[in-house]
Parts: structure tokens; sequence; C-alpha cells
């Protein structure tokens, strides 16, 4: 045997070291030889990841709970943590952030994917041209979304977002959804399955969980996971649905380590990091030159349902291709999907979309837009009905729109039939025109 197969079977070397002091979640070693990112093992069991340096010593946050830990507990790097196991046989299964599955379906690895890749050239991203097919008729029709897009929902706590995302899950034209549940309740997470998600969303889905009991940084590489997992399925040229909920969760985590390992907090405590990995997140989400697409919808808290005094949703903002708003007051009423038309926008909605379709939703977008900016003189009874033809036809609009949103959760609408029926909605509301005389105005 020549030297160089001799040496190519040697065993590798372990890089081990030892604990020197564990402060709250942070654990300080003396590990040499190790990155920011690198999965290591404390006491052959624990896992845990490289999360910083300071004063020649290794800071690493732990996965699991520090009970048992003491001065002087091993500590061993193990570069295979950086690789999730994956498969077509994955499909079905509920996972933890660490691709072990956990609804009891046999899964074998066929592959193993790395859990941070290099970001995609952007030159390697095609642009998004057609149109997806989500199910819901208010978003096919005026939010129309692109394979490859990444949206954000947005919405305060009970306003039916779970609902939707079911929905959604269920009802898009997808070949794979992956499911990141970050911070959830433990008894949401079955309920989000069995209720929201059902038996034919299941088969073609990837659930990732990291409920809310579970350390921050397991919440933090639950997305991670999702996203990796995504792009080994877009890789085989799939259409790929990847459901985030929530970014918010994601981000209070990746707060969480921040300060912990001594980062200044900027806004409402969010330090820098946060908003960094907000962008590496979203930007995973795509439209690919090999073929595959990963369109990610990603729900953001927001609180006190003001998306502008939120840090992490007004962030979100820009970042994304578009945004549906949930409305309080339309859950409320019990309209659902509360989806208020005004406050969402899909900016690729022009490159979908014929001329004639974007005419038809100018239309619904004015009529309701005059509505909104005329609702208190309506409801106190100030408006006169005849004092203007638009806003008289605004409030006939109105009425019908509300009918057009409202869906049942179990009903889905393609998108031929959405275009359809807006175009239906928009006749109906220009032959009332024609009694006030502003079907011209409309056009």
């Amino acid at each position: 045997m020549n030297l160089k197969k001799r040496l190519k079977n040697l065993p590798k070397f372990k890089v081990i070291g030892k604990v020197l002091a564990v402060n709250g979640s942070i654990v300080e070693a003396k590990l040499p030889r190790v990155h920011i990112g690198d999965f290591c093992v404390i006491n052959n069991s624990q896992g845990a990841e490289v999360v910083g340096f300071k004063n020649g010593k290794t800071l690493l946050m732990s996965y699991d709970d520090l009970s048992g830990v003491t001065i002087g507990t091993k500590v061993e790097a193990k570069l295979s943590g950086l690789k999730i196991p994956v498969g077509k046989n994955l499909l079905g299964a509920v996972i933890d952030p660490f691709g072990n599955v956990l609804n009891g379906k046999s899964f074998v690895p066929t592959d193993f994917v790395p859990l941070k890749p290099s970001p995609v050239n952007p030159l390697e991203r095609e642009r998004i041209k057609e149109p997806l097919d989500v199910g819901i008729r208010v978003v096919n029709s005026l939010l129309t979304l692109g394979k490859g897009q990444r949206v954000g929902i947005f919405a305060g706590a009970g306003v039916g977002k779970s609902t939707l995302l079911g929905m959604i899950s269920r009802f898009t034209d997808a070949d794979v959804n992956v499911i990141a549940l970050i911070g959830e309740r433990g008894r949401e997470v079955k309920e989000f399955i069995e209720d929201n998600l059902g038996k034919e969303g299941m088969e073609k889905s990837v659930v990732v969980v990291a409920t809310s009991d579970m350390p921050p940084l397991a919440k933090v590489r639950a997305a991670y996971t999702a996203c990796a997992i995504s792009e080994y399925f877009s890789s085989k040229g799939k259409n790929v649905l990847l459901l985030v909920d929530s970014l918010t969760r994601f981000a209070m985590a990746q707060r969480e380590i921040g300060l912990s390992v001594g980062e200044p907090p900027t806004s409402k405590g969010y330090t820098p990091s946060v908003f960094s990995s907000l962008a590496k997140l979203i930007e995973r989400a795509g439209n690919f030159s090999h073929g595959g697409s990963i369109t990610g919808i990603f729900t953001v808290l927001v609180e006190g349902d003001e998306i502008a005094t939120d840090p992490i949703a007004d962030a979100s903002v820009g970042l994304l291709d578009g945004h549906i708003v949930l409305s309080r007051e339309m859950a409320n009423r019990r309209l659902f999907p509360a989806i208020d038309i005004l406050q969402s926008i899909s900016r690729l909605t022009p490159y979908l979309v014929d001329e004639n379709v974007q005419k038809l939703q100018s239309v619904i977008f004015r009529l309701e837009s005059t509505y909104r900016e005329n609702r208190e003189l309506i409801q106190l009874g100030i408006y006169k009905k005849g004092t203007s033809p638009l806003v008289d036809l605004a409030i006939y609009g109105h009425e019908k729109l509300e009918s057009f949103i409202k869906q049942d959760m179990k009903e889905r609408i393609n998108l031929g039939d959405s275009f359809q029926e807006l175009s239906n909605l928009v006749e109906l509301i220009q032959k009332e025109g024609e009694k006030y005389g502003c079907r011209e105005s409309l056009l």
C-alpha cells in the first residue's frame, strides 16, 4: 500500500476541549480549531453550536438542557452536525431541527445537504414570470403571486393566520410543502397538522418543529433546516412551497443568542445580527436556473397590529416581494380570510397578469379606497346617498367585495376561476355604475 492510501485510511483527528464556565445559556470552553457555526457535543450527549469567541475562549450555546455539565466536562467538535439528512421518502414526516423523525414515519436518508450553503449567485436566479395558484380567490385575483416569490403574512394574534396557512399549504399548486413551525405551543403543532394541514396536505409535506420550550438555537436551526430541505427538493426540479411560521419568533431567538454573546441591543432590544439573519433566510427562496423554485411565505407577528412600529415587521417589508396583511376588524366580523387588500401588495403582479386583469384589479382597489376614505361619514349617517355617484358605487362595491373575499376553509378556487369571478364582479359593479353615471370614470 502506497503512502497516499495509508494516509487516507488513517483515522481523522478529533478536536476536543473542556468546559471552563457556564453563564446562563452560554458555555465557555477551551476548544481549538473551531469556527462560528460549528456543531459540538458536550458530555458526549448534549448538542451545542459555536456562537462566538471571547478572551481566547470559545462560546457555545447548547441545543439541550445543561443539567450535568460542570467545569472540565469534555467538549468535542463534530463537523457532521452541519448537514441535514434528506431523501424523497422524507415527505409526510414531522421532524425536529436535526432531521430526527417525530411522527414514526419510516425514513432512510439518501443524501445529506449543508445547513447553511453559500449564497446563490444572483445571475443564477430566473425572473419570476409564472403565476402560482394558491387556491384562495382574493389572493389569486387581486394579489397574484408567482413561483419563487417571497411573501409575508402580517397578522396580530387571533386573526386567522394559522387557518390561512393551512389553506395555502393544502391548496397551493406546488410539488412539495416544507413547513417550519417555530416557537409554537406544543399542543398547537398537532392541531395544525391534523386540523389545518390535514391528510391531503401532509402527503406532500415535510414539517420541521421547534416548540416554544426549546432553546433559541434550536428555533433558529429549525428555520435553516426547512430551507435546506427546500433547496434539496428544488435542486431536483421541484416547485417547493416553504412556509415559515413565524419569522418573528426566529428573530426573537436570534436576538436571545446575540444578547447572550454580548451584541449591543438596538430597536426594542434586537441585535444587529437579527436583521442580517432575516435577509439570509429570506434570500434562500427564489426561482432558480436549474428548473426548480422555492416560494417563501413567512408569517410575521405584528405587535399592536401596527407594522411601522414593529422593527421585525418593518424590516421584513423591505426584504420581501410582497405582503398580505390580515385585518382584526374583518376577523372580528368573522370575515375570513381576513385579508385587507389595500394594506396588502404583491410587487410581482404586473409581471404575472395581463393588462386586462390589471384594469379589473384597479377598479376594485379604487372603489375600496373611495369607500375607506368616506367610511366614517357613511357609518355615522352623515353621508347622504346621491351626493357623489362614485361614493354611492363604492358603497355598493364594498358589499360585493366582502362577499368576494369570503371563502370557506375547505373550498379551493383555482387561478382561472378566480380571474373569472373577478371579471364577473367588476362587470356587476359597472352595470350598477351605469345607474349612477360613473361607468366610464371606473375605466
